[in-house]
């Protein structure tokens, strides 16, 4: 009972700073070879091998054209079509973040044009980024994750929408709100039923329930032979 309190209150503490999508991954289609392709888009991608990902995202206060905040994309590629995923965004509670997550088909952002202008917008800011790192050192200006030029898969845009959620004094942080530092986590769901990631739980949970369920019969059968005994003062009289 113990064991099975503290998973509780440890989940109710990770969710107050979790934000998440459940989707079923779409059919497969055609990544072409021919440019531009996701990989000239350069953001971040996870797989299910490459499940998680932990950076900063930048934020911004509410405004009449970005009422949810500021975008972030990202590429779920290579996922299984029909499978049930879980998508995670982990802060810390320092950081006062309000989360919206999207997950959008190909075919869906290629038709809007709000959705591929802000796709657009990110992916000219986020190769900027990369080559100014690489003029300084720090990267090699690419975000490629060798994934085959022509293939056939199943895969989404994550959009991630993040607002501050705060209000202070400190004018600093009042105009310029500081990058959330998060841990973006893709995770299958094992037989369309639970996550993956939840499996090393429920194992403790059963090994906890079944050596509790031993250690009471035998104190169950150990007080049970103590009331068995017979009252050794009754039987001198």
């Amino acid at each position: 009972m113990l064991a099975l309190i503290s998973v509780y209150l440890l989940a109710t503490l990770v969710a107050a700073n979790t934000e998440k999508a459940i989707f079923l991954a779409p059919n497969n289609i055609n990544i072409p070879s021919a440019h531009p392709n996701l990989d000239d888009l350069q953001v971040d991608t996870l797989t299910p091998d490459k499940w998680a990902i932990r950076t900063h995202l930048q934020a911004q206060f509410p405004t009449d054209s970005a009422k949810y905040g500021r975008p972030t994309w990202l590429v779920l590629d290579q996922l299984t079509e029909g499978q049930r995923y879980e998508v995670r965004v982990c802060w810390a509670a320092t950081q006062p973040t309000a989360f919206v997550l999207n997950t959008y088909e190909l075919q869906t952002v290629f038709e809007s044009a709000e959705l591929i202008t802000e796709l657009s917008d990110y992916s000219l800011a986020r190769r900027q980024q990369l080559e100014a790192a690489t003029e300084e050192g720090h990267g090699d200006g690419s975000a490629s994750t060798g994934r085959p030029r022509e293939r056939d898969t199943s895969v989404l845009f994550l959009q991630i929408l993040a607002a501050a959620d705060y209000y202070t004094t400190n004018k600093t942080l009042m105009n310029e709100v500081p990058p959330v530092y998060v841990d973006v986590i893709l995770d299958p769901y094992v037989f369309n039923l639970l996550p993956r990631s939840l499996l090393p739980t429920i194992g403790y949970i059963i090994v906890v329930a079944i050596i509790s369920w031993f250690m009471a019969r035998r104190v169950s059968s150990w007080i049970q032979s103590i009331a068995a005994e017979p009252d050794w003062d009754k039987k001198e009289q």
